[in-house]
């Protein structure tokens, strides 16, 4: 029988039958459903969090893990499932929730950063969505603040603190699309970090 990812059944995909039956019963609302997935899947998302993390030199402690492990799934649960309902058969779904989970992890991880490099900013979340285009809606006074500060700033600073704190790009990756060396982008963004963090004292 095929899975109904969506309102229309998608036939032939790539599922081994045990994740056919737990996603089936996720997405038919059956009682424990979930709890099965997560028991599923929860080795390959701390397994994606660990490769994300090294891919991006951040070390984690257990509870590090552990809290990104959770704000992934609930990100799965958001808007009624609609990453898993989107899922179209063009790989395995192991593969499929990999590059859905290295997309959830590497926003978390880039938010963290983002909020450790400013310290105590107003903002809190709100600072990396601005950065991000990501998750308007929270916080939407604290958002319009940091998008201020990040506004004071000389275009390629909001640019080069976009990309690194918002993407994730790597400073190879910002020097290339900024027309930068490579060795010049850590000190750009540490000057862009240092400006906001006093914007944001002088408004405290």
């Amino acid at each position: 029988m095929p899975v109904s990812f969506c309102r229309k059944p998608v036939i032939a995909m790539p599922l081994t039958e045990k994740d056919r039956r737990i996603v089936n019963d996720l997405l038919s609302g059956k009682q424990g459903a979930w709890t099965d997935f997560v028991d599923r899947n929860s080795a390959l998302i701390v397994q994606v969090i660990r490769h994300t993390a090294h891919a991006h030199s951040l070390r984690l402690t257990r509870d590090d893990e552990d809290d990104l492990v959770a704000e992934t799934f609930s990100a799965l649960l958001e808007r009624n499932m609609a990453a898993i309902r989107a899922f179209r058969g063009g790989s395995s779904f192991a593969t499929y929730l990999t590059v859905i989970s290295r997309r959830i992890t590497l926003r978390k991880l880039t938010q963290r950063r983002f909020r450790e490099a400013l310290g105590h900013v107003t903002a809190h979340q709100a600072s990396v969505d601005v950065a991000s285009s990501a998750d308007h809606e929270h916080s939407v006074d604290a958002a319009d603040e940091v998008e201020s500060l990040m506004s004071s700033l000389p275009e390629r600073s909001q640019a080069a603190l976009r990309l690194f704190y918002g993407f994730g790009h790597s400073y190879r990756a910002i020097g290339r699309k900024l027309g930068l060396p490579v060795n010049s982008v850590g000190p750009l963004l540490s000057r862009a970090v240092a400006s906001l963090r006093r914007k944001a004292a002088s408004r405290s």
